[in-house]
């Protein structure tokens, strides 16, 4: 992700929630179709378990942002920790599903609706501090799926930042300005 120099809090944002997304997917490019639902231990969740629960935080925190409380009361966040789609297509189809639903409640926003304020679970949070809370969250499942990610597929794995003992050459590219460093 290219970096852009910003004093937009939205903006910012908006470009660290594009980050994540892209981040997980091109985790999940890494990984076939089995070990997407490939779990570590009975405790653990799968990719898809997380994605699952991602898409159903995202439906219930984006949808009617401004307007309603973060937590619908038609969500049953227990489910999203069960019998995630079947395939990879139905799976991402509900991840996009979710992003289009943090993209569509965030860019209208201006940098003056960050002292607005919403509710999440009946506590009133300012826009800002639910965009915190949200990012926090998914930086979270989005390191999981990473993680989930390289361990599956280690052999084949390609690295998503500086590769290990590539420090000096990725250094000498950002300073060539042939990549960005975020």
């Amino acid at each position: 992700m290219a970096h852009k120099v910003s004093t937009s809090y939205l903006e910012d944002s908006l470009s660290l929630f594009h980050y994540y997304k892209k981040l997980a997917e091109s985790a999940m490019e890494q990984v076939n179709d089995q070990q997407l639902f490939a779990a570590l231990d009975p405790e653990m969740n799968s990719i898809a378990v997380i994605v699952k629960h991602m898409s159903g935080n995202m439906r219930s925190r984006w949808t009617d942002f401004l307007t309603s409380d973060g937590e619908k009361p038609d969500r049953n966040r227990d489910t999203e920790f069960e019998q995630p789609p079947a395939t990879r297509v139905e799976l991402l189809k509900l991840w996009n599903d979710g992003w289009d639903r943090v993209f569509s409640a965030l860019e209208p926003l201006s940098d003056s609706d960050n002292e607005r304020l919403v509710t999440i679970r009946g506590e009133p949070h300012s826009v800002m501090q639910a965009i915190n809370r949200q990012l926090a969250h998914y930086a979270y499942h989005v390191g999981q799926i990473v993680f989930l990610a390289k361990h599956l597929n280690a052999s084949g794995w390609r690295s998503l930042s500086v590769p290990r003992n590539k420090s000096a050459d990725f250094n000498r590219r950002v300073l060539a300005g042939e990549t960005s460093q975020r």
